[in-house]
């Protein structure tokens, strides 16, 4: 079993269609949905699937089919290296240390493969450098 943590971007014509409930039931994956906006124009869903790797891409490509956009979740959490001042005000809040300050230099680090989106960095950083774009 493996898990992914995707951005699903549906157009309009898809909102209204069960298709999150077809990777259940036609390819036997589980999800998490960790953040979603749906409206009769558009649907961004935050979430991480579970399943064996050869049916995530059966749904991945079932997806692709149904005119969904699929992007990494690591794509659209950055931090911007330029503004950020190290000073480990997000290291605090983030609630699965996919920030974290090196000991031994003071440097705060941005593991994407933890990140949940949860958005709690994006308040807490003093000079904006959490950046999070759904």
């Amino acid at each position: 079993m493996i898990s992914k943590k995707l951005v699903l971007k549906f157009p309009k014509e898809r909102v209204d269609k069960p298709i999150i409930w077809r990777l259940v039931k036609d390819f036997d994956l589980s999800f998490n949905i960790l953040k979603a906006t749906i409206t009769s124009r558009e649907g961004i869903m935050v979430l991480e699937i579970t399943g064996k790797r050869k049916d995530i891409e059966r749904g991945l490509e079932y997806l692709k089919k149904e005119k969904v956009e699929i992007e990494p979740l690591s794509k659209d959490v950055k931090r911007n290296e330029k503004k950020c001042t190290h000073c480990g005000c997000c290291v605090v809040i983030c609630p699965v240390s996919a920030l974290y300050m090196v000991k031994e230099t003071g440097e705060v680090k941005f593991d994407s493969r933890k990140c949940i989106g949860c958005e709690l960095c994006v308040p807490v950083c003093p000079v904006r450098a959490m950046e999070v774009h759904f």
